[in-house]
């Protein structure tokens, strides 16, 4: 039986973040990380998708693959047609995870091994930017984003850690306060942004740039 782990990103309006913990938690997700952001969408684009205030909960969670593919099943609708949550939930296929971990999402679906294992298609027709920078530059990266195509992102508020660490190979003064730019955006329009961001806010920038891009299986509104 697959093994595989899956990462949900859940953006929604503030103050939902809890009902959809419990939910997803009632559907065997169970590992969830809750922090807050800001949209940057545009008050017209927030209308057009019903999302009502810029202040947002993020969750991150982890699932196995058949806990993941059931949800999608059982709530896809739900959360489409009543976007109950005013947010947007990305399905991330993930690299690596510990053992004890992967044997710990994975307990309820080994105790169903006769059950046929359920493979998601990974079309990756979209690309998660993450991009770090030093605190105070995150509007001065989505707007270079924009003009390379992106059409919003989702800021969060971080820490940096082994700060010395970094300073060091970087040779420059690196700020422990960083935010945290999350852009989704079409593949296809992913290497321009990454590339004009680099550019201006790239790592040897004074914001200490550093930019990387997950690929998306699945994207919808919840």
């Amino acid at each position: 039986m697959s093994k595989k782990i899956i990462v949900l990103l859940s953006i929604v309006e503030q103050g939902r973040g809890k009902k959809l913990i419990k939910e997803l938690s009632g559907q065997n997700i169970k590992i969830n990380f809750q922090t807050v952001g800001l949209g940057t969408a545009p008050t017209e684009m927030m209308d057009i998708f019903g999302f009502g205030t810029k202040d947002k909960d993020i969750i991150i969670s982890l699932g196995a693959q058949r806990d993941v593919q059931n949800l999608i099943s059982n709530f896809g609708e739900v959360f489409q047609s009543h976007s109950k949550y005013g947010g947007i939930m990305i399905v991330i296929d993930i690299s690596a995870v510990s053992r004890v971990l992967n044997e710990i999402l994975n307990f309820s679906n080994n105790q169903n091994a006769e059950k046929e294992t359920v493979n998601m298609k990974n079309e990756h027709h979209n690309n998660l930017i993450v991009i770090s920078v030093n605190e105070g530059f995150s509007a001065d990266v989505m707007q270079v984003a924009r003009k390379a195509g992106a059409t919003g992102g989702t800021v969060i508020k971080c820490r940096l850690a082994d700060i010395e660490q970094f300073a060091e190979f970087t040779n420059t003064k690196v700020d422990e306060e960083r935010e945290l730019l999350c852009i989704l955006a079409p593949s296809k329009a992913s290497g321009q942004i990454m590339e004009d961001v680099n550019r201006e806010f790239g790592l040897t920038s004074q914001a200490n740039g550093v930019i990387f891009a997950l690929p998306t299986e699945k994207a919808f509104k919840i």
